[in-house]
């Protein structure tokens, strides 16, 4: 098996710009309504919905790695991180490193990319691990750093990165690649374009024991901060997550060739789904506020708390929509005080009502708001 680093012409990669024109623009597009939304959303709810998407993406690049973090200890140290207030929880480890690392980002993405800057990434990502020998380090092992699976009597072997005793050398040129593409450099490169490749080419040299997946994921999203000027708040790794599988599969077919065309068509793919995602999310976020906005003391306690559990299911909410018998498990209260509640709130237009009889559902009323 010959790696893409094994080859000749490594790191020379090649691929077809025709194929991602296309992309390119759409992406432009789209940043530009995320910039039209952020603008009618208020400095308060702005820095309320910077919290929410960032703490997402947090928790999203580790749970891709197996890890679960706890979203509430993640948004505590971030409000600290940006200055909004104390940490009120006691935030492991683990929590605190990530939120400094995606607090470290969205300060720092237009900073140039040096080895200072991932070793203190990797000393926040792995934050209190023990198993890893070298922290805020490249690795230094002997052994191949490889990414396997299945029992020892049938190992397959997905990737092998290069040996340690290259990796100097290898990230010295990595870092200068990083630089001389970005946005005024030497031999800059359109936004998906640098993206993609940066990760690809970031993942095959695996610098790092352990970690390397969240910290390539931080160099897509500081290389699209790059291209567009601030931070991107583009929830790629929330969008990587719901389809895991496919990223490793792609990442894997792509880590033996120097001609990326297919891979970056990928990446620019799911960057530009990520894009839609943070496009929805925001919409629902400002139609949220409105609707608070207009029934701010008009409902009861127990609407409240029923429209507060729908709004905290997000833009998936609830699947099939808002059942009697939903409302009676959340608010312990009986089937005609239910009945009732839910009338009231289709009567006054928070809640939309489709179907009939047991076949009754209820829906966040968001088009009027919105």
């Amino acid at each position: 098996m010959t790696w893409n680093w094994e080859r000749l012409d490594w790191p020379d990669f090649t691929h077809e710009s025709k194929a991602l024109q296309a992309l390119e623009e759409r992406f432009l597009v789209q940043s530009g309504e995320l910039v039209g939304i952020q603008r009618h959303i208020g400095a308060d709810d702005q820095d309320v919905l910077r919290i929410e998407l960032i703490s997402d993406e947090a928790v999203k690049t580790s749970e891709i790695e197996g890890e679960i973090l706890d979203r509430d200890s993640v948004q505590s140290s971030l409000r600290h991180q940006f200055g909004l207030g104390s940490t009120s929880l006691r935030v492991k480890a683990a929590e605190r490193g990530i939120a400094e690392m995606m607090a470290d980002l969205y300060h720092n993405f237009a900073q140039p990319l040096d080895d200072a800057t991932m070793f203190a990434w990797h000393r926040m990502v792995l934050s209190g691990d023990r198993t890893v020998r070298v922290v805020g380090g490249y690795r230094r092992h002997a052994e191949a750093m490889q990414v396997v699976s299945g029992p020892d009597y049938r190992r397959k072997i997905h990737f092998e990165a290069p040996p340690s005793s290259r990796l100097r050398a290898e990230m010295k040129r990595f870092n200068a690649w990083f630089n001389a593409t970005a946005p005024g450099g030497k031999r800059p490169l359109a936004a998906l374009t640098r993206t993609g490749i940066a990760h690809l080419y970031f993942e095959s040299i695996h610098p790092f024991e352990d970690g390397n997946g969240r910290i390539g994921r931080a160099l897509a999203e500081k290389a699209l901060a790059q291209s567009l000027d601030r931070p991107s708040l583009i929830a790629l790794a929330w969008t990587i997550e719901r389809k895991r599988k496919g990223y490793y599969a792609a990442l894997e077919r792509n880590n033996k060739e120097l001609e990326i065309t297919a891979w970056l068509s990928y990446f620019a793919e799911t960057i530009l789904e990520a894009q839609r995602n943070t496009i929805r999310r925001m919409d629902f976020f400002l139609a949220k506020a409105k609707f608070y906005e207009r029934f701010r003391g008009k409902l009861n306690a127990r609407q409240d708390k029923v429209v507060a559990r729908l709004f905290a299911a997000g833009t998936d909410a609830f699947e099939g929509g808002l059942s009697a018998e939903n409302y009676i498990s959340i608010t312990k209260t009986s089937r005609a005080t239910a009945t009732r509640d839910l009338h009231d709130l289709a009567e006054k237009g928070a809640l939309t009502r489709t179907g009939e009889l047991r076949h009754t559902r209820y829906f966040l009323n968001l088009r009027q708001w919105g």
